[in-house]
């Protein structure tokens, strides 16, 4: 039958009604993710039970469902919480579609068209980067990846431009904090050796990976010191193949020619955190 419309009175009930409902677990799962996000270091889950004055396992349960939407991470050894990607992708659900379609994306076209290999963009969020951007190689045997996903932060050449930018002695806490893990037979695993390649990173403005994170992949990336928002970088993968000693130079160059225009292009449009 027909819809009758509401009496001034039913919507009188329902305007008492609305704000009267509450969702405790609601509540204290973001009083979790404040806390976590506002620490000015990593909080394991009993010293965020403290925090927040919860119990243990109430903690525990918050904890454990926000790890499994991925709205929080945990890192390796002492399982130290930070934010997760889930954060950072429903962050940057309509930057991505409206500024970097738009206004960064042609620039990395422009790269991927000079050197014929996939570009990527990304940010940094706590121990991961998330890519929000590609332009990937046309050639049939090329490396892709998928906007949205996230790396490790010391897998390769990109964790090396953020951790670059970081001062030596924080630089030194973060690989103490997360470690160096061997995911190739190339990967840098001492940490004097890993901060003697933060200070060349440093000195050239650019790093490389030759197989560290992936075998058979080498890389080259620059960190844009843009000055609003998240940090970003830029980086190219390809086959190692097909990027011998003197390609990776020409695209170090290309790049880090580049970045001073998408780093222009990310601050007009207020990348934010």
């Amino acid at each position: 039958m027909f819809n009758t419309p509401a009496s001034p009175e039913n919507d009188q009930n329902n305007k008492k009604t609305i704000p009267s409902y509450k969702a405790p677990a609601v509540h204290k799962a973001f009083q979790v993710v404040r806390t976590v996000a506002q620490s000015q270091h990593s909080l394991g889950i009993v010293e965020l039970a403290q925090k927040l004055g919860f119990s243990k396992s109430t903690t525990h349960g918050l904890v454990h469902a926000l790890l499994r939407e991925g709205v929080l991470t945990q890192g390796p050894g002492a399982r130290k919480l930070s934010l997760g990607p889930t954060i950072a992708e429903l962050a940057f659900a309509n930057w991505n579609q409206e500024l970097v379609t738009q206004m960064a994306q042609p620039i990395l076209n422009d790269i991927r068209d000079n050197i014929n290999e996939t570009v990527i963009l990304g940010v940094r969020i706590r121990n991961r980067v998330l890519i929000i951007a590609t332009a990937e190689a046309s050639e049939f045997l090329k490396i892709s990846a998928l906007v949205g996903s996230t790396i490790p932060l010391l897998g390769g050449a990109v964790g090396k431009v953020f951790l670059s930018m970081e001062n030596p002695y924080h630089s030194a806490q973060l690989i103490q904090e997360y470690g160096l893990p061997r995911y190739t037979d190339q990967s840098i695993i001492d940490i004097d050796s890993y901060l003697s390649e933060l200070e060349k990173v440093r000195s050239q403005g650019y790093a490389i990976d030759i197989e560290e994170y992936i075998q058979g992949i080498r890389a080259v990336a620059v960190a844009l010191h843009n000055q609003r928002g998240l940090p970003a970088a830029l980086w190219v993968v390809g086959i190692s193949a097909n990027l011998d000693s003197e390609k990776m130079q020409t695209i170090a160059d290309i790049v880090v020619t580049k970045a001073d225009e998408l780093r222009h292009v990310l601050d007009q449009g207020s990348l934010r955190s």
